[in-house]
């Protein structure tokens, strides 16, 4: 066989094992962020935090991840560090032990800054090799590696409601060994690529040379259009993730442990919503599902906030399922506008995803304690209309 034939196949394959592996590592390492926002009812009691401190506890946790994964993601794409993934979950352990004996607001604040830390690290890195492992797949490989951040996510306000509320907030650090299993994991994702994954990029980076790049313009209206519809979702999404428990306590008066339930399936929803976007992409198109999903979302939004308790939890788990669906497909159209940059486009989608979600959760928190909780919901309704500017989106040849 020539080396050209073993180049293209090199490329083509798509090696489940590891898109299952960095998968996995999402997983655990969202579990472990979602501990923060879903603990927030015990903090807010303990502490007596106001929804402002709320806010502002989620812009440092994710304003980190926001300043740090694109340049994470710019640095790896020149000089891949996939042993730093494995670091990145050390200071997410380290983050929730100093979480767990925090005894001040300003010691909560660190530690989610250990936490933001961990996820700026692991994010552009991981992404990138799922991309690398994903051969002719791309969007079926992004949507894998989501999901398992979905699955985290959504399994973290489980883990705060049977332990940490149940426990108390020793109790985080428990969670630790998550951290640990995350790095032993990685570690083995690390030499794969050592072993294998570099070869897969030389010959990727050879195959990319013969492309012509798209014009500067496209790409430039193509990213701009992106980050207008990244704030829509995004704000809408951190409403859910951060005040969600809170507008169900206050709305229909249930326990803050029924409330974690309700958020769990929104949060599955959103789990089911990513892993569907990627592989409808790769079939018909990144910007066809983008389309769907913006559009198809606004009539539940608008209605979500005057429905009772089950109609309200059904429809918000709808739309989450349905806007989910567009990120895959946002993070492999943004890697086909740029595909010599994948490392760097990843880390600035998920560093816009923290940075948007981070001052969209603590303006959110601003607007809860001045015109009430419910107030924020009915306004949040509307946020889907920015995404009408997604028919302009241009339609960039797809590359792998």
């Amino acid at each position: 066989m020539s080396t050209n034939v073993q180049s293209s196949t090199t490329v083509e394959t798509t090696v489940v094992p590891i898109v299952l592996a960095v998968s996995m590592g999402h997983l655990l390492n969202d579990l472990m962020q979602s501990l923060i926002p879903a603990s927030f009812p015990l903090f807010e009691e303990k502490f007596s935090l106001s929804f402002t401190q709320i806010g502002l506890i989620t812009l440092v946790f994710q304003g980190v991840g926001s300043i740090l994964q694109p340049l994470v993601g710019y640095y790896t794409d020149r000089r891949p560090m996939p042993y730093a993934l494995s670091l990145g979950m050390l200071s997410t352990g380290v983050g929730l032990i100093a979480l767990a004996h925090a005894t001040s607001f300003a010691m909560i604040l660190w530690s989610v800054a250990l936490v933001g830390l961990g996820s700026a690290i692991f994010h552009p890195e991981s992404s990138r090799i799922a991309r690398l492992a994903a051969g002719m797949r791309p969007g079926f490989a992004q949507s894998l590696f989501q999901v398992g951040g979905n699955a985290g996510t959504a399994l973290g306000p489980l883990a705060a409601a049977f332990v940490v509320m149940a426990q108390g907030q020793l109790s985080i650090q428990l969670f630790a060994g998550v951290a640990l299993a995350g790095m032993l994991l990685l570690a083995a994702v690390g030499r794969w690529y050592t072993q294998v994954g570099a070869g897969r990029l030389v010959a990727r980076k050879t195959r990319l040379k013969t492309v012509v790049p798209l014009p500067p313009e496209v790409v430039r209206r193509g990213m701009f259009l992106l980050i207008l519809l990244m704030m829509s979702k995004f704000i809408y999404s951190v409403s859910f993730s951060s005040y969600y428990t809170f507008y169900l306590m206050k709305q229909f008066a249930i326990p803050a442990e029924q409330a974690q339930v309700c958020l769990f399936i929104f949060l599955s929803a959103v789990a089911a919503g990513t892993i569907i976007g990627g592989p409808i992409g790769d079939k018909i198109g990144r910007r066809k599902v983008i389309l769907w999903s913006i559009f198809g979302i606004l009539p539940l939004t608008i209605v979500l906030p005057w429905l009772p308790l089950i109609p309200n939890v059904i429809v918000a788990s709808v739309a989450g399922l349905m806007l989910a669906s567009a990120f895959p497909a946002m993070v492999v159209y943004a890697q086909d506008l740029m595909p010599q940059n994948t490392g760097m486009v990843a880390g600035l989608l998920f560093g816009l995803a923290f940075g948007i979600a981070a001052i969209g959760a603590a303006a959110l928190g601003v607007l809860a304690d001045e015109y009430g909780i419910i107030t924020v919901y009915k306004i949040c309704a509307f946020l889907p209309l920015i995404g009408v500017v997604a028919i302009f989106l241009p339609n960039p040849r797809v590359t792998h």
